[in-house]
């Protein structure tokens, strides 16, 4: 516990919780406000820790959306509990991260969605066509505690250290509505020490699975087993859930998981497809990723959006590039690179023809940026804006190369760039760390 409660160590760590930012826990209390009080603060804080005196506070829950539907609950703990549990982590994440097995690839420094992809698509080339893929149903939800505890004291030999991330486990939740509840079991996801208390209890999975010679890929809570036919799928899938329920107290989402062939399957947003006709294995987008990508575009240029155009194309551009950074290393992205492009610029125009609104206004802008005078009347004014974007007459006047000088990037540019790369790049290889 000294070390976690140095001073280099928590000072290290509040400037982490800083940058992060975040919304403030259930006793309202700020990154600026605790920032405010260092001073005062951090010896007492550091007493309480080696005495072991120091006790958490309350837990917020929210709720966000997720990508498949529903909602994913949230744990929000105070900025000061944050706080504990990154100097906590910075302590023990060297502990544990060594050992960690080679195919865990989430929360892990050195390795990254694209890490887990690459993994899986090589296990794909070796000839394993099928996938078991094992939801483990509300997992940050329903670890077991004492189970997770006695993992810890088998690495941890300092007892204060264990009784404090009890504590933390067992911190009383307030709900949206006000209610205050109490814990029993999960690790709320949320604050900086759950993503390695997840992978320290799921360890011992991974390492049950090396045992019985499967070759697989998880990240966080999503596992996927490559085998070589459905019959061994099958019997893989039948023993890991009874391990998973029986030995770890986890339950699989039946609905969920699948023995299915690895190109009916979507893992982190891409689908890994066999081609027939080359015999190579190729990295697609799932449909869902394709479906995510229109609804955004949608978001980010709302027909009546109310400021310049500049800041609409600022705040696509911002979110073109971390689609090509993650997305782009898919073989095929570049077709649906290039629709998207299409249609983020009729929508544009369909902005500008709402902040337009005249027809005579519109005439006369189209005019003066270059439409032919002959097309000029024929602009279709009973439309409404999104039906009149696509008109011959408006595209010629605010054409593709209109947008370029207004700083539209292109993502089938930047999705052939990405791709160029390869799918480890530098910047997401295992050795970049």
């Amino acid at each position: 516990m000294e070390r976690v409660a140095d001073e280099a160590n928590l000072l290290r760590a509040f400037r982490h919780v800083a940058a992060n930012g975040g919304a403030p826990g259930p006793d309202g209390r700020t990154v600026q406000a605790v920032r405010k009080s260092l001073p005062r603060m951090l010896p007492r804080l550091q007493r309480h820790l080696v005495e072991g005196t120091y006790r958490p506070g309350q837990i917020r829950r929210v709720y966000i959306p997720k990508a498949s539907g529903g909602r994913r609950g949230l744990g929000l703990p105070n900025v000061v509990d944050r706080w504990v549990q990154q100097a906590l982590l910075q302590q023990l994440s060297p502990l544990y991260e060594p050992t960690f097995h080679g195919s865990s690839h989430g929360f892990r420094p050195g390795r990254s969605c694209h890490t887990a992809v690459a993994e899986a698509k090589a296990h794909v080339e070796r000839g394993r066509l099928w996938v078991v893929d094992i939801d483990l149903e509300k997992f940050f939800d329903r670890v077991h505690h004492q189970r997770l505890l006695a993992r810890l004291r088998q690495r941890v030999g300092d007892e204060r250290i264990v009784r404090l991330i009890g504590r933390m486990l067992r911190a009383r939740v307030v709900m949206p509505d006000g209610v205050v509840t109490t814990t029993k079991e999960g690790t709320p996801q949320g604050g900086p020490l759950s993503p390695l208390l997840s992978n320290i209890v799921l360890d011992e999975l991974d390492h049950e699975l090396e045992r019985r010679g499967h070759r697989f890929v998880r990240y966080a809570d999503d596992l996927s087993i490559y085998v070589r036919s459905e019959s061994a799928g099958r019997r893989v899938f039948e023993s890991v859930t009874r391990f998973l329920q029986r030995r770890m107290r986890l339950v699989v989402n039946q609905a969920k998981s699948a023995v299915s062939r690895t190109r009916g399957r979507h893992l982190l947003g891409f689908s890994i497809r066999p081609n027939v006709r080359n015999k190579r294995v190729e990295l697609e987008l799932s449909s869902r990723t394709k479906a995510r990508l229109r609804q955004q575009i949608r978001a980010l240029t709302p027909r009546t959006w109310g400021q310049s155009l500049r800041a609409c194309i600022e705040r696509i551009n911002r979110y073109l590039r971390g689609w090509a950074e993650f997305f782009g290393v898919a073989r095929w992205a570049g077709g649906t690179a290039r629709y998207a492009d299409g249609h983020i610029r009729r929508r544009l125009r369909a902005i500008l023809l709402h902040q337009w609104k005249k027809p005579k206004t519109i005439r006369a802008n189209l005019a003066r940026l270059g439409t032919p005078p002959g097309l000029v009347p024929h602009i279709g004014t009973r439309n409404r804006p999104w039906r009149r974007s696509n008109n011959r007459a408006i595209c010629m006047g605010i054409r593709n190369e209109w947008f370029e000088r207004w700083g539209l990037l292109s993502l089938d540019t930047l999705c052939t760039l990405r791709l160029e790369r390869g799918l480890l790049s530098p910047e997401t290889s295992p050795e970049a760390t």
